[in-house]
């Protein structure tokens, strides 16, 4: 009888580790897209949507601990524009404040650790700036 419960009690136990295994997703999944491509120079909003791929489901509540914007796309990385982030009303949406200085390419790197995720999301996307 006491075999028959360890071998119940450990097929239950690697029953659970896997379902519980592969109910997490691979931080892979996660991305970073824009809203918006392309914005007029100057002072601007920058929108950025953190998507789980599979679904196609936003995703809210992410930490962003790591922003950068700078016009490295162009071959200038000294050239960087401040982030601010703005409220968004819209979940999984992140909002930042900047100044796009001169027309070109700006590349925006963003790094986020998605809640209940191991790992970190690191995206570099290439948006665009028009006189």
């Amino acid at each position: 009888m006491k075999r028959t419960s360890l071998r119940a009690a450990a097929l239950g136990t690697a029953l659970l580790t896997t379902i519980a295994t592969s109910a997490l997703a691979d931080i892979k999944d996660y991305e970073f897209q824009l809203v918006e491509r392309e914005l007029k120079q100057g002072e601007a909003i920058v929108s950025v949507k953190l998507v789980h791929k599979p679904s196609g489901r936003a995703i809210p509540d992410a930490v962003i601990f790591a922003k950068r914007l700078d016009m490295g796309p162009d071959k200038m990385e000294a050239m960087t524009a401040p982030l601010e982030p703005v409220p968004s009303t819209e979940p999984g949406v992140y909002r930042f404040k900047t100044d796009l200085t001169m027309a070109g390419q700006w590349g925006l790197s963003l790094g986020a650790k998605v809640q209940g995720e191991e790992g970190t999301v690191e995206t570099k996307l290439i948006l665009k700036a028009t006189p």
